[in-house]
């Protein structure tokens, strides 16, 4: 048993941190705060190929493994976790057209998608349906050579600048079990009907944008549907959950990272007493808390990306290490204002930043209540079994 990457892959991370610690950041906290968008680190991550890592090379990605995948994710997330949500709806939706889409829509679009000259996202959220995607009420009626949709969408990341967007609909509103009526239609988003009408306020989670949606009678070719055939559009979107799932375990071990690096610098340098607060044994131990949970995070993220590099299914496994990444984020984050005391709640401070940031993670891909009981069953159907 092996826990170590292989020399590409430590090649691979450190060219991503040069990227992090070079370009995002120095501007992290004055963008945030001013609520610029990151458009120049965009740049760089084009350069890097960046929007394509989960597109086959025939169509100009790099086709990473999972455990690289993850990396990604880890160190941009360590830098500003905003920017590793450019990526991940991006990244998530190329996958699923290389999965699922015809060969015309691959030839047309990921070439396009992989090279970031097109941005992209995915459409599924709804103002009244989240976890329940079922319950869904876009609707796609089919005239001829086109569809016509209507609904609204929420919540969706890169909604501003996707060139195309995978939108989830009901071409079969009758259809029972529901799943059976509904498509993923590759919407192109300057066709008059689609409209972004706001950006959502958030706590934390900013550089990425996320928005409401309006689609009044907007007309999409049949071409367009994903895959040519109706009534595929939740599974299609649900094979994007397990590599979505490993994207948010990655950012939350690179979040808890950040926190740790923050929390251990603060305790050397800070004095109490006439002496670094790294010598008393309370900081002490929440320090040696911090550490272990981050390990055993990354360690589970690593796990969970292998299976998958193994060609497995790994519901269970993405499941488990979104679930823990997300927790240990959450108090690593909390743990490393602890220890900064005063300072931790000072936006000049970024464990401020890290604290409104790792809570989208526990709820983001799948809340973790949810996860848990995608883990449970997993167990008792005996497709799960740990060891």
């Amino acid at each position: 048993m092996d826990f170590t990457l292989t020399q590409e892959q430590q090649d691979f991370r450190q060219a991503l941190r040069q990227l992090v610690e070079k370009e995002i950041m120095p501007v992290a906290a004055e963008w945030e705060r001013s609520g610029r968008y990151p458009t120049e680190i965009v740049e760089h991550l084009k350069a890097m190929g960046l929007f394509g890592i989960t597109t086959p090379e025939e169509y100009g990605g790099l086709a990473l493994d999972m455990v690289s995948f993850a990396l990604v994710y880890e160190e941009i997330a360590r830098g500003w976790m905003g920017i590793a949500g450019i990526l991940g709806s991006h990244n998530m939706s190329c996958s699923i057209i290389a999965r699922h889409g015809t060969e015309e829509q691959k030839q047309r679009l990921l070439p396009k998608l992989a090279s970031g000259e097109y941005r992209t996202g995915i459409g599924l959220t709804e103002p009244g349906a989240g976890t329940d995607l079922q319950g869904i009420t876009t609707t796609a009626r089919r005239e001829g050579d086109e569809y016509v949709v209507n609904g609204t969408k929420t919540w969706i990341t890169n909604a501003r600048h996707a060139a195309v967007l995978p939108v989830l609909v009901k071409t079969d509103p009758t259809a029972t079990p529901a799943h059976k009526g509904m498509s993923l239609l590759l919407v192109d988003t300057t066709t008059p009907g689609f409209e972004v009408s706001r950006d959502l306020g958030k706590l934390g989670y900013k550089g990425t944008e996320s928005c409401e949606i309006f689609i009044q009678d907007v007309r999409v070719p049949v071409r367009d549907l994903l895959g040519g055939v109706e009534g595929r559009g939740l599974q299609q979107a649900l094979s994007g959950l397990e590599i979505g799932r490993l994207n948010v375990a990655a950012r939350s071990v690179g979040v808890a990272q950040a926190a740790y690096d923050a929390a251990l610098r603060y305790a050397r340098e800070r004095t109490a007493f006439g002496k670094p607060i790294a010598d008393f044994q309370a900081i002490q131990l929440k320090l040696a808390d911090i550490a272990t949970q981050l390990q055993a995070a990354r360690l589970m993220t690593y796990w969970a990306a292998s299976r998958a590099d193994a060609g497995r299914r790994v519901d269970m496994e993405a499941g488990m290490a979104k679930y823990f990444a997300s927790e240990t984020a959450l108090t690593a984050s909390l743990e490393a204002m602890r220890i900064h005391g005063g300072y931790g709640y000072s936006t000049e401070f970024v464990v401020e930043r890290l604290y409104r940031d790792a809570p989208l993670m526990a709820i983001g891909e799948g809340t973790n209540d949810i996860l848990r009981t995608v883990i449970a069953k997993a167990l008792v159907a005996g497709s799960g079994i740990v060891g």
